[in-house]
């Protein structure tokens, strides 16, 4: 998404994206782990965020999170390769949900996060551009 900095700053990748869907992957650094030596939960909230993020504006539509949670179902760990993939569950008028499942190098599925996001006035880039 044209203007994302936390993204790249965390070391998140764009792997793919299309309508309603997006992929992203991050390699967990010593910088990502807490004191227990896992990969921090914040950061494991920050790519599926993130991916959740590239998903809902994948149509050129200015898109905000109005709700989000996550379960936890393992822990991402120093070295991991953790993978983050989302997908449109329901666009309704302004409002959508997404699901966002981040697995390890091994498939192994580290957290399940759903996302409510929520259309506001705006686009990314100017669609009529450059046809004539």
């Amino acid at each position: 998404m044209v203007g994302d900095a936390a993204s790249p700053w965390a070391g998140i990748e764009l792997v793919s994206i299309d309508e309603g869907t997006a992929t992203m992957a991050l390699t967990v650094a010593a910088h990502h782990c807490n004191g227990h030596g896992i990969c921090h939960g914040g950061v494991t909230f920050l790519l599926a965020d993130s991916t959740f993020a590239f998903a809902c504006n994948s149509r050129n539509q200015s898109t905000v999170a109005q709700h989000n949670v996550i379960s936890y179902l393992a822990p991402g760990q120093l070295g991991d390769r953790l993978t983050a993939v989302a997908h449109e569950v329901s666009l309704t008028g302004r409002t959508g949900i997404y699901d966002v499942k981040v697995s390890n190098q091994n498939n192994q599925v580290i957290a399940e996060f759903r996302g409510i996001s929520r259309a506001i006035k705006g686009q990314h880039f100017d669609e009529n551009e450059g046809t004539g």
